[in-house]
């Protein structure tokens, strides 16, 4: 169900000083820019970091978005493995749906459908994972 990490939010109440400070620690600017949001493009891959400008006293913190095929499926089996709703999916633009739970945990979970997402992938040469080896410690 999850594909892969498709974008990770940071909140801020000054985008503007926000978004200065988060282009000197990764040496570039920002591709995407609104009064309300700005995004990098960052790694190997391309991955997104995106800001979002904070409204008032509003809890904030990272929320990771998982690319997800479909959205309404994933969202529903979420919540019906008994996480709760803390936003629920909405278009972002043509392309870009997303939304976020609360696991039973108390973490958020975020979930999108993500256009650019594919597109980076579509870019990747095929090649064979390495067989993952289970790894388990008893002692505490």
């Amino acid at each position: 169900m999850l594909r892969g990490m498709a974008l990770s939010i940071y909140h801020a109440e000054d985008l503007d000083a926000a978004a200065r400070w988060y282009s000197d620690l990764v040496g570039t600017e920002p591709y995407y820019v609104t009064p309300y949001y700005v995004e990098f493009r960052l790694g190997d891959y391309q991955q997104e970091l995106g800001i979002v400008r904070k409204a008032g006293a509003t809890p904030a913190g990272v929320i990771t978005y998982w690319h997800v095929d479909d959205i309404d499926a994933s969202y529903k089996r979420l919540l019906a493995l008994g996480a709760s709703v803390h936003e629920e999916p909405r278009e972002f633009g043509e392309g870009f749906v997303a939304g976020s739970v609360v696991d039973p945990f108390g973490n958020i979970l975020g979930i999108m459908y993500n256009a650019r997402y594919l597109e980076v992938v579509s870019r990747i040469p095929d090649f064979e994972l390495p067989e993952i080896v289970p790894v388990v410690i008893s002692e505490v």
